[in-house]
């Protein structure tokens, strides 16, 4: 391969956005990928190479050593796509620059990303509003929490959870659920990687995300997200209908946090609206492109191609996105307004509604249609290995 190009780890439908990008402008992408990834069938994808697990960190950056040495990728960008993999780019970042160009930063950054205690301490020292947590290490402590159920019980680190449960939290309505639970997250997670919060009230449309292309404790380019379904529907793992707006309050906090741990990037910060003190409460912190980061081409900021612009020293211009962009993901909003359809917290006509004025598909795209067949062919396997 010639020229400066991308390697994207990862080529579900969050990965392809990144292919389609990069690929749009004449830029080489090689995807590397441990999944059957619908992203190696687009036809801005140079090159597509499928290796063993990437979920080992160490595995993860002596592959993607090995992919560089075989197809000379010296000097290509690295955009991570998954929480483990980021992790392998921090942690080993020294080792991996030597021939990527690798922007995400080292772990004294991401840690405050990938671990949510960390994220919860910092978030509380700089005076960030956030969802009352709980670390209890045994069933004492758990039985000392003064807060009523339903709770939520989540992971400190998603990805040690995230795999064994198929579920991003747990919700307990019963004392006895919260022991029963907990007791089951800890042997998953173990220790102290078990957390309790409250159940902030709202849904997934009361959710927000800052989205940002970071630098110099500032943001080049920016968009502020509203989920309007997710899936599943409560805990949603992934966004499936999803609009830009202003919401100008996510700014200030954002800088603030990611300021203090000196980050460099894309990223995604969510927040949950508390209707009872009218807070945006600190939730979760991605430190990589997030699913539907695509929305950001249409709103007028391409993040993925922010990013490797400033990598290899072009001028592109950023600036704020334009609020009421749509994105749409079918394949996981179709059966998630199915299923509360049935439940009766959505009427046909709503949902027919909220898919006018749409502006980009996750992966229908008419310059670039085989990817959606693809995904099409790949739902079962889609399914048991991810639940979508």
């Amino acid at each position: 391969m010639t020229g400066v190009g991308a390697v994207v780890v990862g080529g579900d439908y969050q990965g392809l956005g990144i292919v389609r990008s990069l690929g749009r402008r004449g830029i080489p992408v090689c995807i590397v990928d441990d999944e059957r990834s619908i992203g190696r069938f687009s036809r801005y994808a140079t090159a597509s190479v499928r290796v063993g697990d990437l979920r080992d960190e160490r595995r993860c950056a002596d592959t993607l050593l090995a992919v560089a040495a075989r197809h000379r990728l010296d000097g290509w960008v690295v955009y991570p796509t998954r929480e483990e993999t980021v992790a392998a780019c921090s942690r080993y970042r020294d080792e991996l620059s030597r021939c990527f160009r690798v922007p995400t930063p080292g772990w004294e950054t991401i840690r405050f990303a990938w671990d949510k205690r960390n994220m919860h301490q910092r978030a509380q020292e700089l005076g960030i509003p956030t969802a009352r947590t709980w670390w209890p290490a045994d069933e004492a402590e758990l039985g000392r929490i003064e807060a009523d159920p339903p709770l939520v019980i989540k992971p400190a680190i998603k990805e040690h959870f995230l795999y064994a449960t198929g579920a991003k939290a747990w919700r307990v309505d019963t004392r006895e659920e919260l022991r029963r639970r907990f007791a089951e997250a800890t042997a998953i997670a173990g220790p102290r990687e078990a957390m309790v919060q409250e159940l902030l009230p709202g849904d997934g449309y009361d959710r927000l995300a800052y989205c940002a292309f970071f630098k110099d404790g500032h943001a080049v380019a920016s968009l502020v997200a509203r989920r309007l379904r997710q899936h599943p529907p409560q805990f949603g793992r992934a966004s499936t209908l999803v609009e830009s707006v202003d919401v100008p309050q996510l700014e200030e906090p954002s800088h603030r946090f990611l300021s203090s741990i000196g980050y460099y990037g894309l990223v995604e910060l969510e927040y949950m609206h508390d209707p009872r003190d009218g807070e945006f409460k600190l939730l979760d912190v991605n430190a990589r492109t997030w699913g539907y980061h695509s929305i950001g081409g249409p709103a007028g900021v391409d993040f993925p191609w922010l990013l490797f612009a400033d990598q290899v020293g072009v001028q592109a211009a950023g600036g704020r996105g334009r609020a009421g962009v749509r994105w749409l993901r079918v394949i996981t909003d179709l059966p998630t307004a199915i299923h509360e359809v049935v439940r009766g917290r959505l009427g046909v006509r709503e949902y027919l509604r909220s898919l006018r004025h749409l502006d980009v598909e996750a992966v229908l795209s008419a310059d670039d249609p085989l990817p959606f067949l693809a995904e099409l062919a790949l739902v079962p396997y889609l399914v048991a290995r991810r639940g979508f």
